[in-house]
């Protein structure tokens, strides 16, 4: 992802934390296509990065301005996918870090940042329980909160997918874009990429930007919820249960950037239920290859129910994000 340095967190002369993240590809599916009523669907598939998900694009980038800015150490909490990234990025940069994940965080995931030297701290409950136990330990130990869309940077890492985007796709755009959304900062950095693209000239200044579908699950949609009550903000959901772990986040803190941008852009948030998304996932990576987590099967499922009600038309040229690999989830 550092082919777009000038659009980075890097100051002049400066060399990123780097684990080889980003250039992931897009991937034909004309058979999940088929199945699901559009003229065309492709998967940009975040599995490939170093650390088996989108997570290492911000981590690399908030690493990156953390070891030039000289912080003494890195604290975060993670429903899984982020504390595995961060712990990698803060081994490369010899930095500390202590990772709050929730006990339920899939057992493989754990295992990982346990490998790769963080200090785990198992915490009982949720994603928000962490971030409390997570937010205390910053502000007693003078550490850096690496906190998604808390601080400055993991978005810049995140928005070179909306780079890539474009590139891959000729310097056009998709119609759609399907994101599995817990904390948002996905779909808000390839958002912000698209404005950025526009602004230097990269894209026509009449580009329209896709509409963006966030993808949850119906037992953790605040999202959803807050967008169908027509809400600017969303309410925190109670008792968070998915077995989609990096969608258990009861609380998102982009939400207001989020709903904002599914308003500007026609897009919409909808959810579908863990039996369905299980089935979806199989069926994602049977026709692909893709070894598909289940965020990546919640986005398609959620694509292939609003073309059924009408909402997205069999004519869009669809892109779905599988945002990590489906091994994480296994025993």
């Amino acid at each position: 992802m550092w082919r777009y340095a000038p659009w980075l967190p890097l100051k002049v002369g400066e060399s990123p934390v780097s684990l080889g993240e980003g250039l992931t590809p897009l991937i034909e599916a004309p058979a999940l296509a088929r199945a699901a009523g559009v003229r065309r669907l492709r998967i940009k598939d975040e599995s490939r990065n170093p650390t088996g998900s989108f997570k290492a694009r911000g981590m690399s980038a908030a690493i990156t301005r953390a070891r030039g800015d000289g912080v003494p150490g890195l604290v975060v909490p993670t429903a899984g996918n982020a504390g595995a990234a961060i712990a990698a990025y803060a081994a490369a940069a010899g930095l500390p870090v202590r990772v709050f994940a929730p006990r339920t965080t899939p057992r493989p995931i754990l295992e990982t940042i346990d490998a790769l030297g963080a200090h785990l701290e198992r915490v009982d409950g949720h994603i928000g329980d962490a971030g409390k136990l997570a937010a205390a330990f910053a502000a007693e130990s003078g550490w850096w909160p690496v906190a998604t869309l808390r601080e400055p940077y993991r978005v810049e890492g995140m928005k070179t997918m909306g780079f890539e985007l474009a590139e891959q796709c000729g310097w056009s755009l998709p119609d759609v874009v399907v994101y599995p959304t817990g904390g948002g900062e996905g779909t808000v950095g390839i958002w912000k990429a698209i404005n950025e693209l526009v602004a230097d000239g990269w894209l026509p200044p009449d580009t329209k930007q896709p509409r963006y579908v966030v993808a949850q699950a119906v037992g953790c949609a605040p999202l959803v919820r807050a967008f169908a009550a027509g809400a600017d903000r969303a309410e925190p959901w109670v008792d968070p249960v998915t077995y989609a772990s990096g969608l258990r986040v009861p609380g998102p803190f982009g939400d207001r950037v989020l709903l904002r941008i599914l308003r500007e852009t026609n897009g919409v948030a909808a959810s579908v239920d863990e039996d369905t998304m299980r089935e979806a996932t199989r069926r994602l990576s049977a026709a692909t290859g893709i070894d598909a987590a289940p965020e990546g099967g919640c986005a398609l499922a959620v694509l292939e129910g609003l073309v059924r009600d009408g909402t997205v038309s069999p004519d869009a040229d669809v892109v779905v994000f599988n945002t990590g690999v489906g091994a994480s989830y296994r025993p």
